[in-house]
């Protein structure tokens, strides 16, 4: 088992920055890739961002590239998302993943994120 701690949710006005973080624990050599999503009220949810754990590759949803950063600390077992120029769209409730989309995932509580006009 994986389990997944997220934080840096939290309410700001459009144009501002938000950085979340997740650590890992447990069984973190089963780890290969970390994601974040997003679903917001009525929405499915979205994978946002993905980063390969070993080689760092990155992929962005088109609504979020350019403004937001995804990034790793292996050393701390932690995965970021760096969020900039954030719009009311980007309100919605974040989770993170381990091992996006595939059989053995893990998923985080979530943490709000909600953006003002």
């Amino acid at each position: 088992q994986v389990q997944l701690d997220e934080s840096g949710g939290g309410l700001v006005q459009a144009g501002g920055s938000l950085r979340l973080s997740c650590v890992a624990s447990g069984r973190t050599s089963s780890v290969y890739g970390m994601g974040w999503f997003r679903q917001a009220p009525g929405k499915d949810r979205e994978l946002v961002a993905s980063i390969s754990w070993r080689g760092g590759g990155t992929n962005y949803a088109a609504s979020v590239k350019g403004r937001f950063t995804i990034s790793r600390d292996n050393a701390e077992n932690t995965v970021y998302l760096q969020m900039n120029s954030l719009k009311p769209e980007d309100t919605a409730v974040y989770y993170c993943n381990a091992n996006p989309f595939a059989v053995n995932t893990y998923w985080g509580q979530g943490t709000r994120v909600t953006v003002s006009p």
